[in-house]
């Protein structure tokens, strides 16, 4: 009688493969995916982890590649206003004489007029009457140049009612809100009517800019400086 194991070794020898232990459909599914390497959701939950706890630590601490705070310079004392302007010089060949004002308008325009400039003129001269002189001539200069108004108070007053700023600061900073001083107010009328009936203030020439010498505005380099009137200094355009 027969056993089965002889039958089974007499089944090897006819078929070698069949020596081979059998592997489970799992276990070869592991090794093939084994030896591809991770999988995509694998990676994506490694670049997860990174970008996580690149936040973390670049909550802690600034890293290289993040942007630093701008630094604002800090602002100019008045001492050193005056020495950064006083290194600017004045151009005197690009100063031109500025023709006689041709006012255009009836008696009551005309009132109106002279008050503009002698409000302005008091406001941003004092009762200096040079300097007086010199804003008055400015503001007839802009009247005639293109970007601004075409009429005198709407120079004097343009910008007052913006946000982004007045062309002269008294008509936005608040000081037409506080009573003015009477000294210089009848100087300032007359130096108004002067100008508007003709006079030309000639040491400004067109200048169509100004600032005190104190302080250093951001549009002083893209100008040309051609005068100086006592702590008053004068631009016109390049």
């Amino acid at each position: 009688m027969f056993t089965g194991r002889p039958r089974r070794a007499a089944a090897l020898q006819r078929d070698p493969m069949a020596r081979r232990p059998t592997r489970s459909l799992a276990s070869n599914n592991r090794r093939r995916g084994a030896a591809r390497g991770p999988s995509p959701e694998h990676w994506l939950l490694i670049l997860g982890g990174g970008i996580v706890a690149a936040l973390c630590l670049g909550s802690i601490t600034h890293l290289p590649w993040t942007t630093p705070p701008i630094a604002r310079p800090a602002p100019l004392t008045m001492a050193e206003a005056r020495a950064s302007n006083a290194l600017v010089p004045i151009d005197r060949h690009a100063r031109r004489r500025a023709r006689r004002f041709a006012f255009d308008g009836g008696p009551a325009a005309r009132e109106q007029a002279v008050e503009c400039l002698a409000t302005v003129a008091k406001y941003e001269a004092g009762d200096d009457p040079d300097e007086q002189r010199a804003v008055i001539q400015v503001v007839l200069n802009r009247v005639r140049s293109p970007g601004f108004p075409k009429t005198v108070c709407g120079v004097v007053y343009q910008g007052s009612d913006r946000v982004t700023g007045c062309q002269f600061s008294f008509s936005c900073d608040g000081s037409r809100d506080r009573r003015p001083e009477h000294a210089g107010w009848d100087q300032a009328r007359r130096n108004a009517r002067r100008a508007l009936g003709g006079y030309v203030y000639t040491p400004v020439g067109r200048a169509t800019h100004y600032h005190t010498d104190w302080m250093v505005p951001y549009w002083r380099d893209s100008l040309t400086k051609v005068a100086q009137v006592h702590s008053h200094l004068f631009y016109v355009r390049t």
